[in-house]
């Protein structure tokens, strides 16, 4: 475990080492894209900064802080750099996720630490069997964001309960997986998110636990700790730390779009491109749309804090629907930002380059498909059966 500040830093306190971090991913933002993984240096100062401890409870020796201040820190270290905001957003959404496990591995996980760095493939791609003390545990998983510095892994399963096939979640050290370097892309590239493989490995008791109890807000963790973000259902907690850096990147593209357009000159070199009317209109509209958004994302905060594991399904249905809807707008926003940015910001070196591949990558992400949360919410505000879906 690396040096950190051992100060307890109050959430206002902690956004603001955010923001003053948000440079650092910048600046290291686009080897970290070459080297399709996260900057050891940004890592680095990230746990000195205590980012990772925000939802680990103070017991643990975390911040125990809530989705208020998740939401200011995950927008902050996004407008540094989308692709590590998102690990950094995941990384600490999943101690969240090892708050809700049983005690017994939740105490062995933390006894001489305040926070792991973990990927996560909840999607029950792999297959588990119950077995004398524990489990057997075998498939491949996708998308296991933060990989490379990963020193424990969260993955779903499916397998046979009594009846249908029952999906788990269970905890193992990376040292009982294999890491696969399958992460060629083009967006999202430095966040390392590589395939992990098991083969038919035991997994203790105590180191799983089923999937719908943290969905509906009743694992263990809400029981064993008597903080209101342990009684929160998950997927709402997983749409923001997703969406958190669409919007932070956004943000971004418009501060700098709007220097530019102070900077650049168009026809032959005799006009600013700030005095043009068109540009000012894409402007103002990239502002109040990038505003919305951001205004969503506060909203959806405020109605999870307030409503917890009381939610309705249509509300939790809702708030996931508005974490889609926010990163689509931002996807256009910069996409319109780039249309008017002229001929030099198709240079592989301008950041707006890599902030087009990220968001057109991150918006792929399954809790984004748009036309089909668009449909559940309206099926929900019409009073008919949802079918499968994930709130």
């Amino acid at each position: 475990m690396p040096n950190r500040d051992d100060s307890i830093p109050s959430g206002p306190e902690l956004a603001e080492r955010a923001r003053k971090l948000a440079p650092l991913l910048a600046e290291h933002a686009r080897e970290a894209e070459q080297q399709r993984r996260p900057d050891d240096r940004v890592i680095q100062a990230l746990r000195e900064a205590r980012i990772f401890d925000l939802m680990v409870p103070t017991c643990y020796g975390g911040l125990e802080l809530d989705l208020d201040t998740f939401l200011e820190v995950g927008l902050a270290l996004s407008e540094g750099d989308a692709s590590m905001a998102w690990v950094s957003t995941f990384y600490i959404e999943h101690n969240w996720m090892f708050c809700q496990f049983p005690e017994s591995f939740q105490r062995e996980l933390f006894a001489d630490r305040s926070h792991v760095l973990a990927p996560a493939s909840i999607a029950p791609t792999g297959h588990w069997s119950e077995v004398e003390g524990g489990y057997r545990l075998s498939g491949r998983w996708q998308w296991a964001t933060g990989a490379p510095h990963g020193e424990w892994v969260i993955v779903g399963a499916m397998g046979a309960g009594a009846g249908a096939p029952v999906p788990r979640f269970f905890a193992l050290p990376m040292a009982d997986v294999v890491v696969e370097d399958t992460w060629y892309v083009d967006g999202m590239a430095a966040t390392g998110s590589n395939d992990v493989v098991i083969d038919d490995a035991f997994v203790a008791t105590e180191r799983s636990v089923p999937l719908l109890d943290l969905v509906n807000g009743c694992a263990p963790g809400s029981e064993l700790h008597p903080g209101p973000l342990y009684q929160t259902p998950m997927v709402p907690i997983l749409g923001l730390a997703a969406s958190m850096p669409a919007v932070g990147l956004a943000r971004a593209v418009v501060r700098g779009f709007r220097e530019s357009l102070l900077e650049r000159t168009v026809y032959a070199g005799t006009t600013k491109q700030a005095e043009r009317a068109t540009s000012q209109v894409r402007l103002g509209r990239a502002e109040l749309q990038v505003e919305q958004a951001e205004l969503l994302l506060r909203q959806i905060v405020r109605e999870i804090q307030e409503r917890r594991g009381a939610a309705e399904l249509e509300e939790r249905v809702r708030w996931v629907a508005g974490c889609a809807f926010a990163v689509h707008q931002c996807k256009a926003v910069i996409q319109s930002v780039a249309e008017a940015s002229g001929a030099s910001a198709h240079f592989q070196s301008h950041p707006l380059q890599r902030a087009q591949r990220d968001v057109n990558t991150l918006s792929c992400h399954a809790i984004f498909d748009l036309d089909h949360r668009l449909e559940s919410l309206g099926r929900a505000m019409l009073g008919l059966p949802l079918g499968p879906t994930l709130a």
